[in-house]
């Protein structure tokens, strides 16, 4: 189910997983910014655009999970 963005997004810290990308995004509500940690890597230091497709596509089709499940991340898929 996709998250709104409403009052969720305006008074909390948000942490979506996208799996079908392996993909995990983190919005800061304090300073308004969406940071970005592929599967496998540490987060970058520089923030996304707000019009980020993939970050939108994450908020429509990925999952919240928690601070502690985003801090830990994921392993790539192996093919």
């Amino acid at each position: 189910m996709a998250l709104s963005k409403g009052k969720l997004f305006l008074e909390n810290d948000v942490f979506i997983d996208y799996s079908f990308e392996e993909v995990m995004y983190r919005w800061d509500h304090n300073s308004k910014k969406i940071y970005v940690k592929f599967y496998g890597n540490a987060e970058t230091s520089k923030p996304v655009p707000h019009d980020n497709r993939l970050f939108n596509d994450a908020i429509l089709y990925g999952e919240q999970i928690s601070l502690e499940q985003y801090e830990i991340g994921k392993a790539r898929a192996r093919l």
